[in-house]
Parts: C-alpha cells; structure tokens; sequence
C-alpha cells in the first residue's frame, strides 16, 4: 500500500490536477470536487468551487472523525468520499484520492441506460487493466446518504466477488475514481471518459473471454 500524502504536496497536487481537469473540459463551472486521504484526515475542495481556480489555502481540512477544522466549508459529498475511503481500506484497490466529476461521455452513458448493472461493457484492453468493472448506482439527490451507502456496499460485492474496483458511476451525476495519488486517479478518470466516449461513438462488441484471461495472466487485469 503507498504511504499518504504529506499535506503540502497533497495541497498542491489538488489544485494542479483541479486545473488540468478543468483547462480539458473533464468538469464545468462548479462541477466535480477533489479529495485527499491524509494520515490523520483529509483534504477536499470546497463547495461549489470551480477546479480550475483553486486556492491550495483555502481547501477543506477535515480530522480523522470527519469534523472540519480549517479552509473554506467543505463540499457536501464529504460523507459519500469518507465511505470510499473506508470501504476501499479493505480491498485490493485502497483510496488514497478521490475524484468526483459530472464528464459529458459518462453521464450520456448513464442517462441511455440508467437500469444498466455496470456503466460499460470491456470494449478495450486498457479500460479493462487501467479501470476495470464500474458498477453503476441508482440515481440518488445529490449528498444522499443512501448513495454513500449503495456505493460502499457495492464496493465490498465486487471485492468479495474478486473483482476490486477503482471506480463508480452515480446515474445521472457522474464518476467517482480512486486511486493512490491525485495524478493517478486523474489518468483513471481520463481512460473512463475516454471509454465512455468511443462507446457513444462506435458502439462495439466487447473483449471475449478468451482475451479477457489474456490480460489477466499478462497484466493481472482484475476484471
């Protein structure tokens, strides 16, 4: 497991991925938010900040018990993140940051088929080995506690199935990936949307089995 981030770089890569992401149309206006499992707590961008003007000052600094104490208040999905942090502890695939966006390619995705069990099928090699299964939540408001719980026992379902995840779809809002860095996190959001977009698109067969245990014995693809 990779150690935390110590809370400058945490800071700084925030801001910088929150940045990147926005300057690339993965989040719009105030869409989306960024978090950072500390050590002794946590880090998250505030409410109804935009991504790409942020200030490494003012983010939410919260304890280990979830309470805020510095940085401007904290965005509501505090509670869904905090859930993935706890339920992912456990897994093969532990979060270390999590990023939240509203991506064009993957809400379309989710609003042609909002009953689908999983977002989208294994239509590439890299989607199956960079992101793996994505399991896709019924629509809740926005900050439900019930997606907070949907989402960390889907979590758990899939890890006890031998298949962790890195990330899920809320219907009709958007992602949420982890990962152990905010870097990495973002490159899997990138492949997601990237995959998400080419199913718009193209609509094709998925992997068959055969290719699938391929990419498992080659590079321990976990799907």
């Amino acid at each position: 497991m990779s150690a935390f981030l110590d809370e400058a770089t945490a800071r700084a890569e925030i801001v910088r991925v929150g940045a990147s992401l926005f300057a690339r149309g993965y989040v719009h206006a105030t869409a989306g938010n960024i978090s950072v499992r500390l050590a002794d707590g946590y880090l998250i961008t505030p409410t109804d900040a935009c991504l790409g003007f942020l200030d490494p000052a003012r983010l939410a600094r919260l304890d280990a018990a979830g309470q805020q104490t510095a940085g401007d208040r904290a965005s509501k999905t505090i509670v869904l993140h905090r859930r993935i942090y706890e339920a992912s502890a456990a897994t093969t695939q532990p979060a270390r940051c999590i990023i939240h966006t509203h991506s064009t390619h993957l809400v379309a995705c989710s609003l042609r088929d909002e009953a689908a069990a999983e977002l989208l099928p294994p239509i590439t090699p890299y989607f199956v080995m960079k992101v793996g299964r994505v399991p896709h939540i019924g629509y809740r408001r926005p900050g439900a506690p019930e997606a907070a719980e949907a989402v960390a026992e889907a979590i758990a379902r899939y890890q006890q199935e031998g298949r962790p995840v890195r990330a899920v779809m809320l219907a009709r809002l958007g992602p949420n990936v982890w990962h152990d860095s905010p870097a990495a996190a973002m490159a899997t959001l990138e492949e997601l949307e990237e995959t998400a977009r080419l199913w718009m698109l193209t609509r094709p067969g998925p992997l068959g089995d055969a290719q699938i245990d391929e990419l498992r014995r080659q590079f321990g693809a976990s799907w």
